[in-house]
């Protein structure tokens, strides 16, 4: 099955979250490089990239687990910038944009693994429906 990311509004959504999510921690302190700011980094580019993975893979189901890897990395992403907040790292009005599209991202990633698992049920029922004949 040909998959293209680059159709995919969540793919840029998630792009775009990634790059302010970088913007944004800029400026947290040196002692929190290789915590706060690594740990919310990883999991912004984890969501796009597992995306991008997901439509190289061959099976729906392997698309799927791709999918649930990006939707598991946008929650983290969620907790994470409200921890940020909490711990003054990044001001309130930012944390709350910053939730906001990570809440948009979560949303469009559990509606395409819903559609996904539509998909992956509809070919099983055709397998089944081929193999009875």
């Amino acid at each position: 099955m040909a998959r293209n990311h680059r159709k995919l509004r969540v793919f840029h959504d998630a792009h775009k979250l990634t790059l302010a999510i970088y913007r944004e921690t800029k400026g947290f302190p040196k002692d929190e490089w290789f915590g706060m700011r690594a740990q919310m980094r990883r999991a912004a580019v984890s969501v796009p990239s597992n995306v991008v993975e997901g439509n190289a893979r061959r099976t729906t189901a392997d698309y799927l687990h791709f999918l649930y890897i990006a939707l598991g990395s946008a929650c983290e992403l969620q907790y994470l910038a409200g921890l940020a907040v909490d711990l003054e790292l990044i001001p309130d009005a930012v944390g709350i944009q910053l939730a906001e599209r990570c809440d948009h991202v979560v949303r469009q990633l559990e509606r395409l693994a819903e559609s996904m698992e539509d998909a992956l049920a509809a070919e099983r029922e055709h397998k089944n429906r081929v193999g009875r004949r």
